[in-house]
């Protein structure tokens, strides 16, 4: 695992630099500057082969035209993803490419609860006492699909969440309905709105683990109250995570990051599967094996094995899902040695890959392989941990990652060079 003083200095300095200003998409202004890029690499790997890759696309492809359909995208894996820099800058793309394809803003967790670093796009307040736990953590409580929880023991408490913060949508999100993902089988705390939010009606899912408040208006922010209800001894209530639901159809694009996490620490997530059955998602991009290889003693077996009993169950929910399977970025162990293990997390990735007919974006080949990210680092685009990455530079990762998902996806379905692309990027 990332040492937890290096893990808090990345998030420190990225709060200070991030920007709310509008993006720009920058790919074609830096490829002289930095050319140790590989921009020839930058390609979906196999997925024209791959018949859910190419349901995929035939799905964005209506969006893109301005036909009303529904997509949900999931994104998965540490605090690359937690930090939501470059996972909310492809939301944007995906959202922005024509008025049919901005979705609801969907499941996030409050990260605030837990004293972990809380995406900027979106402002969380809260009153109580709350415990964060993270499933990369030895801890036990109950995770479900955001692999985080927060843990409240007082007998009153209160969360408040602002979905419009600082973000590049076009116009704010609102939302009529909202799950709150908690332990239902307890029933020692009930949760419940102010009276000055109206609702219409509210249900327990003992399956999906949440409450569902069906509302009688549409907001932009949301409080709701959690009330101890039984003088139980050790009584508890678990925080999971919150969904911002409206019927627009639409991309969703949901970004599940935990700093330190690896394939193991999702495994230990009892509800996850569950809940993720609750979205039946139609692209999954997993993006873990940065904590998997952060190690003396890479084992790449259980690695694999890790990495199959993810795709199983993503495609037991549903077997049309396109699953994107990224590799990991170069690093260094420590700041002192170029890490050889990413090297072996890459060729169990082209295997699975091969194996389930599905595809790969090679950002370590990318990036220009072992020790490149020193390269990244000279150029000011990584910190000196050369684990993570600047602000500029996760905005060239989402860059180099909408590039590769437009161009594959013209090339699948047989469309003009950048027809896609354009429309993504507005230019």
């Amino acid at each position: 695992m990332l040492p937890m003083k290096a893990i808090k200095l990345f998030f420190v300095c990225l709060f200070l630099n991030v920007s709310a200003k509008a993006q720009d998409y920058i790919l074609d202004s830096i490829k002289e500057v930095h050319s140790f890029i590989a921009y020839d690499s930058n390609r979906i790997k196999f997925a024209e082969e791959s018949p859910n890759f190419k349901r995929l696309y035939h799905t964005l492809d209506l969006i893109r035209q301005g036909y009303e359909r529904k997509l949900h995208i999931f994104h998965i894996g540490g605090s690359h993803i937690q930090a939501d820099l470059y996972p909310d800058r492809l939301r944007s793309y995906f959202q922005n490419m024509s008025p049919s394809a901005k979705g609801a803003r969907s499941f996030l967790f409050p990260y605030k609860l837990a004293e972990a670093y809380n995406p900027r796009n979106f402002y969380v307040s809260y009153t109580g006492r709350w415990t964060g736990y993270r499933c990369s953590k030895r801890d036990t409580i109950a995770w479900g699909l955001s692999g985080i929880s927060a843990k409240c023991k007082d007998t009153l408490a209160t969360v408040q969440i602002h979905a419009n913060h600082t973000n590049y949508t076009a116009s704010p999100y609102s939302f009529d309905r909202v799950r709150v993902f908690y332990d239902t089988w307890t029933d020692d705390y009930e949760v419940s709105l102010p009276d000055s939010i109206g609702y219409c009606s509210s249900q327990i899912n003992h399956q999906g683990q949440y409450i569902e408040f069906r509302l009688s208006q549409s907001i932009k922010e949301i409080s709701f109250n959690i009330r101890q209800i039984k003088d139980t001894i050790g009584a508890q209530f678990v925080l999971m995570g919150v969904e911002l639901m409206n019927d627009d159809k639409g991309i969703e694009y949901t970004s599940i990051g935990v700093n330190g996490a690896s394939f193991v620490s999702y495994e230990k997530c009892r509800h996850f599967y569950r809940q993720m059955a609750v979205y039946q998602p139609d692209l999954f991009i997993i993006s873990i094996g940065t904590n998997d290889t952060y190690t003396t003693n890479f084992n790449a077996d259980k690695y694999k094995d890790s990495y199959r009993y993810m795709i199983d169950q993503i495609l037991k929910i549903n077997p049309d899902c396109a699953i994107l399977l990224t590799v990991p970025n170069d690093s260094y162990y420590r700041k002192r040695y170029a890490n050889p293990f990413t090297k072996d997390a890459e060729t169990v990735i082209y295997e699975l890959a091969k194996e389930y007919k599905m595809a790969v974006w090679d950002f370590y080949e990318i990036m220009g392989g072992l020790k490149s990210s020193y390269a990244w680092y000279r150029q000011k685009l990584m910190p000196s941990d050369r684990i993570h990455f600047s602000k500029t530079g996760y905005d060239i990762k989402a860059d180099l990652l909408l590039e590769a998902i437009a161009h594959s996806m013209e090339e699948v379905l047989q469309l003009p060079k950048d027809t896609v692309l354009k429309q993504m990027i507005h230019e």
